[in-house]
């Protein structure tokens, strides 16, 4: 057996109550709760960030296409969507699933509210089992009729607003020349938590927008598309605009509601700011407890000195020692963190105020390649902050050392 790993776990094996029981205890939970709060961190910043994105995704998709124009109106942006593009589309590698889309302002009326809305035709490609994540209520619009369905989607804000009820009519006039209504019946209300959506967007039938711009059935606003990995969004973009007509653009999704993108790459820095503190306040507090480890311990190095031992195995004896706390630290922290984890996982324990905080409970997600790191940041740098106290022992000398008390 190696004589430093003996001494270090038979010096480890402290008498209840004693002073060295109570530092050891001090360690293990300041790093235990150190680690739990940096992993929970993350786990928040990473579900959080990912339940917005996944919202953004499944109601926008991942790139959209559009018709280059001369003004920023998405009502004047109109392409043809022919045979030619559709097979380009399915052959492109990296496209998971492609959907056409338009959109058209208008206002819904009621006895006695007015409300601004924009509403974005859909067709029977619509990617269904993103939206239905988002259904609170009814179902979605029935699409692929010969004519054109007046079945809605409206947003939870705009239907309390408005006072409507699934299964109710309500008029929307679209501003042209001549001007035109339609009664439409809301078949569902969804919910994102996100302004951006439920504030303006109203889902309805593709052929509803096409009759009310005059289009062809051929032609539409633009096509979302949904990809199979966003870290690879930039080949994909490149690749898709290799294979489209001069006419056209691809534009990331992210580039479209950059604000919000920009602002969820804003919280990174906060966990790195905290991940940061937590380690030095960590690292310090490993110092100053090995060095009163070895200032209790003062008389045992004086004899081992004594006896021959060199300052190489003493400074082993209370690495062994130090680091069989990280250990420990790092196991109770981990323990802790994906205990309230996956309580919140599954229990949503902790709620949100979606108008605040885009969603009604507090996310969680399990990013493992950021466990792992975090764990092994941990063990690194507070390790090597043990090389510090350490040199004090190679000034211990053995005759002093014996009769400190």
């Amino acid at each position: 057996m190696n004589l430093a790993h003996f001494i270090s776990s038979r010096i480890s094996k402290h008498d209840e109550g004693s002073f060295s029981s109570v530092i050891s205890r001090v360690a293990i939970i300041s790093i235990a709760i150190g680690v739990a709060a940096v992993l929970l961190s993350i786990m928040i910043l990473l579900g959080f960030q990912k339940k917005i994105k996944d919202k953004i995704y499944s109601f926008s998709g991942h790139l959209i296409i559009n018709k280059y124009s001369l003004t920023n109106s998405f009502e004047d942006q109109v392409m043809t969507m022919d045979d030619s593009l559709a097979t380009k589309l399915d052959t492109i590698p990296g496209i998971i699933h492609w959907q056409p889309f338009a959109f058209r302002a208008g206002l819904l009326k009621t006895d006695e509210e007015v409300q601004g809305v924009v509403v974005k035709g859909i067709s029977n490609r619509q990617d269904t089992v993103a939206l239905k994540r988002h259904l609170i209520e009814g179902q979605l619009p029935k699409l692929g009729s010969k004519k054109y369905s007046k079945e809605v989607l409206l947003s939870k804000k705009i239907a309390r607003y408005l006072k409507l009820k699934v299964g109710e009519e309500v008029l929307i006039y679209f501003i042209q020349n001549p001007p035109r209504y339609r009664k439409l019946q809301i078949s569902g209300i969804y919910e994102t938590g996100l302004e951006e959506f439920d504030e303006n967007i109203i889902y309805g039938d593709l052929g509803l927008v096409q009759r009310i711009n005059n289009w062809a059935s051929n032609e539409i606003g633009g096509i979302e598309l949904l990809i199979d990995d966003t870290d690879l969004i930039d080949q994909r973009l490149s690749d898709i605009y290799d294979a489209i007509s001069y006419d056209l653009y691809v534009e990331k999704v992210s580039d479209k509601y950059v604000q919000i993108f920009d602002w969820l790459s804003l919280l990174n820095r906060n966990v790195v700011i905290f991940l940061i503190l937590i380690l030095l306040v960590a690292g310090f507090s490993m110092v100053s407890i090995l060095l009163i480890l070895i200032m209790e311990r003062t008389q045992m190095v004086g004899m081992l000195k004594a006896m021959g031992a060199s300052n190489r195995l003493l400074r082993n004896i209370f690495v062994n020692n130090g680091l069989r706390l990280i250990v420990r630290g790092l196991g109770w922290g981990n323990l802790i963190a994906f205990g309230f984890g996956l309580i919140q996982f599954y229990v949503k324990a902790i709620p949100l105020d979606p108008d605040s905080y885009y969603m009604d409970h507090v996310p969680i997600y399990f990013d493992w390649l950021s466990i792992i790191g975090v764990n092994l940041l941990v063990i690194l740098l507070i390790s090597s902050s043990l090389f510090i106290p350490l040199n004090f022992i190679s000034r211990i000398q053995p005759i002093k050392s014996i009769k400190f008390d």
